[in-house]
């Protein structure tokens, strides 16, 4: 994503502001950034290096904690680390909008990395064949769907004993 203010370099910095209940975004370089800040002040302490913490605008209670493990959202935006895996619950509301504005999505939809291991291919491989699956079955084209069951099966059977045909 480019720089909203120059046009040209790409944007490592992205703000965003509520002002009476209206939102308004920006996406900066770091030349504009500094630039703007040394002008009029505006962005407030900006570092490259302290993304989490500058990624959030909104005040969020510094007394929200984890129930299990007592780690604060202000902990998190410090560090970048959740104390927990209770930790993603507890901030779910805070960490749900950040993941949209990242990613576009809050869920992982990307394929299984190159270095992976064989048999989280398969496992990957089998997900998607009983998605498809479930496609066919719901379109009553149950011929596609039994090829696609004797699929599963036999990735299923390959995965547990470990050994790819």
């Amino acid at each position: 994503m480019l720089c909203d203010v120059c046009g040209k370099n790409e944007a490592t910095i992205h703000t965003i502001q509520y002002i009476n209940g209206t939102t308004s975004e920006q996406h900066l370089c770091p030349d504009c950034a500094a630039k703007l800040q040394s002008e009029f002040g505006m962005l407030g302490k900006i570092s490259n290096n302290d993304f989490i913490k500058n990624f959030f605008t909104v005040k969020h209670s510094a007394e929200k904690r984890c129930p299990n493990c007592g780690y604060s959202f202000e902990d998190f935006k410090k560090s970048g680390f959740l104390g927990c895996p209770d930790c993603y619950q507890a901030f779910r509301q805070e960490i749900l909008p950040m993941l949209r504005r990242v990613h576009g999505h809050t869920k992982h939809i990307g394929s299984v990395p190159e270095k992976a291991d064989e048999r989280a291919k398969a496992r990957h491989e089998i997900e998607e064949l009983k998605r498809r699956l479930a496609e066919a079955i719901s379109e009553e084209n149950f011929e596609e769907a039994a090829k696609l069951r004797d699929q599963i099966n036999a990735k299923k059977e390959v995965s547990e004993n470990g050994t790819l045909a």
